[in-house]
């Protein structure tokens, strides 16, 4: 049982590519599925899950709300439990008061009606935003102009969400555990921009703007309107202070304090990340 492999879903993703790599780091068979690289796997394909379950014995699950049917979560988790998976990671977000996101709470209770060992990894929004997504572009261009106020989000790390995964995925004692996960403190995007100015000399800053003006851009960036709209919906969050909850979800599956958005900022500026 213990060369079954593990499932990571997602498998190039921010968090299951380190995921992956610290699966292999520890020699424990790891299988890395997605809908273009390694073993072929799509929500809305069903004929996929078979293949990509079978011999498993744990799954990293990563639900992209804008993109799945919660029903087909549920059918996939359940899929997996019947083809004998007990433990599942669920990569979920969190909302206000670190409760569940409301477009993650299908999917925390499709797990957790599924399988008898499950985890809820509930994220708050991610440092490599800035260094690998949809933030990056804002970035180089010198402003991020952003509809969140002065709101603050205490940003985690994915490194430490992919430690927190594989803890969970082949360690005990996290069956039953919703970690909340944040970094160790809340920063506003004015205090982002700073931190990123002063480790990359690519001097950056923030700019409040409307949430029109802000759908406006994003749509002239060619973003469908849903991811628009979805976008928008959680700057709105952040401005109301939704993000700012500092909470010890990585200390209490790690046993260690989690990494600062500085220590993020200096490795990525290191790696060339807002290199021009």
């Amino acid at each position: 049982m213990s060369q079954a492999p593990i499932l990571v879903l997602g498998g190039r993703g921010k968090t299951g590519r380190r995921v992956v790599a610290r699966l292999r780091d520890l020699e424990i068979p790891v299988r890395v599925a997605s809908r273009t690289t390694g073993t072929l796997f799509d929500y809305g394909a069903p004929e996929t899950w078979g293949p990509a379950l079978d011999g498993v014995r744990a799954v990293y699950l990563v639900p992209m709300a804008e993109f799945v049917d919660p029903a087909a979560v549920t059918a996939f988790a359940h899929r997996a439990a019947e083809a004998g998976v007990r433990r599942i990671v669920l990569l979920s977000a969190r909302g206000e008061d670190g409760r569940a996101h409301p477009e993650q709470e299908a999917f925390e209770k499709s797990v957790r009606d599924a399988v008898p060992e499950w985890t809820i990894l509930r994220a708050a929004w991610f440092a490599q935003n800035f260094s690998e997504d949809f933030l990056l572009e804002p970035i180089m261009s010198g402003e991020l102009a952003l509809p969140a106020g002065e709101g603050r989000e205490a940003f985690v790390d994915v490194a430490d969400i992919a430690d927190v995964a594989v803890a969970a995925l082949t360690g005990d004692g996290h069956a039953g555990q919703t970690y909340e996960l944040t970094g160790p403190e809340a920063l506003s995007f004015g205090d982002v921009a700073a931190t990123v100015s002063r480790v990359s000399g690519h001097r950056v800053r923030y700019v409040p703007v409307s949430r029109e003006t802000y759908a406006a851009a994003l749509a002239g960036q060619g973003y469908p309107e849903g991811t628009v709209e979805a976008v928008a919906d959680l700057m709105e969050e952040l401005a109301r202070g939704a993000g700012e909850r500092v909470a010890d979800g990585v200390y209490r599956a790690l046993g260690r304090a989690p990494r600062s958005f500085g220590d993020f900022a200096e490795e990525a500026a290191a790696a060339g990340a807002w290199r021009s």
